[in-house]
């Protein structure tokens, strides 16, 4: 069995289209999601639908990130004040998109769980956006083995996905537990500005050490993507369009 695991679409329409491409080349026969489908991204109205599309399929499993419940949130003064005090352009990226969106966009969002355990061929999988334990947790490729075995300890998966952080790392714990960060689909924090995501390969005899995770890296139309994201003319879309094509930071600056 192949599943394809994707994460932190963030609007990109074009990287969502060329990696929904590749997996139905590589014959995945499954679809993670691990969220953050449309915040701060060229076209966050046309990403959501598309992944309602592909929502109403029984092997699409998709959880919330840490922007979906943003967007989804009662609480938009607050949160605009909050992510102002950390980045003023990704502030007004989220009041932008909150007059995008419609009524059952956000409704959608808003119905989706933040964690989802699953299990296929003897193998607990766990979804989740951030960590085991916290939906905006970051696990990234310099956390030590101890760091990250004290993220999930308290988590009994055999294989845990996560996104979050836009950099895509993968760990083996002393506990025999296997972690894989999927990277982004439509935001890498790379000097590379090609899509990540992850296939995961199980083998038929339910052996529990017999998988393969594998990142994969695509190209997709990047100047296009920029381009759009560019011209959605809110206070600082340019310096994130700009991200796109080469991104040395998390936030714009």
């Amino acid at each position: 069995m192949k599943i394809a695991v994707i994460s932190d679409i963030h609007g990109n329409m074009q990287a969502l289209e060329a990696v929904l491409y590749d997996i139905n080349k590589e014959n995945c026969q499954k679809i993670f999601c691990l969220g953050d489908i449309a915040m701060a991204g060229p076209e966050p109205c046309q990403t959501i639908d598309k992944i309602i599309e592909l929502n109403k399929n029984e092997n699409f499993y998709l959880i919330a990130g840490n922007t979906d419940k943003m967007l989804a949130s009662l609480e938009n003064e607050k949160i605009y004040q909050d992510l102002k005090i950390k980045n003023d352009i990704m502030a007004n990226a989220y009041l932008d998109d909150l007059k995008l969106l419609k009524k059952y966009q956000i409704e959608f969002l808003n119905s989706l769980p933040t964690t989802l355990a699953l299990k296929f061929d003897e193998k607990k999988i766990l979804l989740c956006h951030g960590s085991p334990r916290r939906i905006d947790e970051n696990i990234h490729p310099d956390l030590t083995i101890e760091e990250v075995e004290e993220i999930i300890k308290n988590c009994d998966a055999d294989i845990i996905f996560c996104g979050h952080t836009h950099l895509p790392c993968g760990f083996q714990t002393n506990t025999g537990k296997t972690i894989a960060n999927a990277g982004s689909i439509g935001r890498p924090f790379s000097l590379n500005p090609k899509s990540c995501y992850i296939i995961l390969e199980i083998n038929e005899n339910k052996n529990l050490n017999n998988f393969t995770i594998q990142h994969k890296m695509i190209e997709y139309n990047v100047k296009k993507a920029s381009h759009i994201l560019k011209n959605r003319k809110f206070h600082g879309a340019d310096k994130l369009a700009k991200m796109l094509i080469s991104a040395t930071s998390r936030y714009p600056q």
